[in-house]
């Protein structure tokens, strides 16, 4: 559709859903996950093991070909974890495998269909056993395009960008532009630049908060019931 038909009132009681179907689905399954987050169509996220923790005002947005994945299977005894700092986001079909540990520092960004991966899940030669693991480590502020792949044993480090389609097979020094496959540096940052975070973006959650609410009553001021049921169940050219 062109544009959102729905009433002010349905889109609020479709949030509130959200949120309830997040506290009672998804909460209980991590061992950490902060306050101010917002899961967009959290049925299409997928939890398995841990421990996983995710701090806050943590954004994951999930579709139905486009499922969020975060998977832990332990390698050994005290081994396999994710955790994803503050002010992350996380895009349809990003994917986290771990057997030995990824930790994602605060304000990165995993496009979609991104895949990070610290082990090789079966041997070379034995094809049964769980292969080779070595912890990621992404630290602050990087951002992974589009379709990359992280393998094990990689640290990306700050402020860094993977481009699409990339495979990151070695380390990322900070503030490089990696890409291709296997990935390579293309562009140096310039570290004495000013990066804008996304941990300014919510520098005050309530004030965000409002001004999304307020924008969602400007979009959406006008629309009926019977204007929103129409458009579903016969849409015209102008939707």
């Amino acid at each position: 559709m062109l544009r959102d038909h729905r009433p002010y009132f349905v889109k609020r009681a479709y949030l509130q859903f959200q949120r309830l179907y997040v506290a009672r689905f998804l909460e209980p399954q991590f061992a950490a996950l902060g306050p101010g987050h917002t899961f967009m169509k959290p049925w299409h996220v997928e939890v398995f093991g841990g421990p996983i923790a995710i701090g806050d005002c943590v954004n994951v947005i999930a579709t139905a070909d486009g499922k969020v994945r975060l998977s832990v299977w332990s390698a050994g005894p005290g081994l396999g974890h994710i955790t994803i700092g503050h002010y992350c986001m996380l895009c349809p079909g990003a994917r986290i495998g771990s057997a030995a540990g990824v930790t994602i520092a605060d304000n990165c960004m995993l496009a979609s269909n991104t895949y990070i991966t610290d082990s090789d899940w079966h041997g070379l030669y034995n094809r049964i056993c769980p292969g080779q693991s070595q912890p990621v480590t992404i630290n602050e502020n990087v951002w992974i395009g589009d379709s990359a792949i992280v393998c094990k044993g990689v640290t990306i480090g700050e402020n860094s960008i993977v481009g699409a389609g990339a495979v990151v097979a070695a380390d990322v020094p900070p503030n490089t532009v990696v890409a291709g496959n296997p990935a390579r540096p293309i562009k140096q940052l310039d570290a004495a630049e000013v990066f804008t975070t996304r941990a300014q973006w919510f520098a005050d959650p309530q004030r965000l908060a409002r001004q999304i609410d307020a924008m969602d009553q400007l979009m959406l001021k006008g629309n009926t019931l019977s204007g929103w049921l129409r458009s579903l169940i016969k849409p015209s050219p102008g939707d």
